[in-house]
């Protein structure tokens, strides 16, 4: 996400990257929907635990396996990861070098994957994004092939929320890192926003 301030620090605007906004539901909690939809294989419901997922991977030897699945997964559908199953290594996209993915790795042991991850949603219930708003995801990026996302934003539901939504661009081909995947088209539409 990248916002725009003013001189006095107050947001302008927002180009949001990857994850539609979605407000709090009133009856069930976050992980508690994910974990319906999608059980408790589902990666964001394995990272709830501080340092279980950590453990596993550790004591499995191979402690950048699942990271480097994590950056190469580009299907259009829920990402899983069962307990004591990691997937085979499958090469990282071309987008990312080797030097870059050791420097996630490095950081990632640093802070675990509990903390990045488990916690994305912060706002109330009822909140809504009330600044100018350009909203930017691929079409093979994992969340927006979530249930419900798509007619959500195409829909009227994420312009109900988020009021001031001027525009959404749908990236073909890309994955959910796009600022990695396509940093030129991505600064493009930040710098055609501001």
């Amino acid at each position: 996400m990248a916002a725009v301030f003013d001189s006095a620090g107050s947001s302008e605007g927002v180009v949001n990257l990857s994850v539609a906004f979605s407000p709090r539901n009133r009856i069930r909690k976050p992980m508690d929907a994910l974990r319906f939809l999608y059980g408790d294989e589902y990666y964001m419901c394995r990272f709830q635990v501080p340092g279980e997922i950590e453990a596993e991977i550790s004591e499995a030897g191979v402690p950048n396996k699942d990271l480097r699945n994590f950056f190469a997964y580009r299907h259009p559908g829920p990402l899983y990861l069962p307990k004591g199953a990691l997937k085979e290594t499958v090469p990282l996209p071309e987008w990312l070098t080797e030097e870059y993915f050791a420097y996630y790795c490095k950081e990632f042991e640093l802070t675990g994957f509990t903390c990045e991850i488990g916690k994305p949603w912060l706002l109330g219930r009822g909140a809504q994004v009330k600044v100018p708003v350009k909203f930017i995801v691929g079409d093979l990026d994992l969340t927006y092939c979530m249930p419900g996302v798509k007619d959500y934003i195409h829909k009227g539901g994420m312009k109900k929320d988020v009021p001031f939504l001027q525009e959404v661009v749908i990236l073909e081909g890309v994955g959910h890192f796009l600022q990695q995947e396509k940093p030129d088209e991505i600064n493009k539409h930040i710098h055609d926003f501001i």
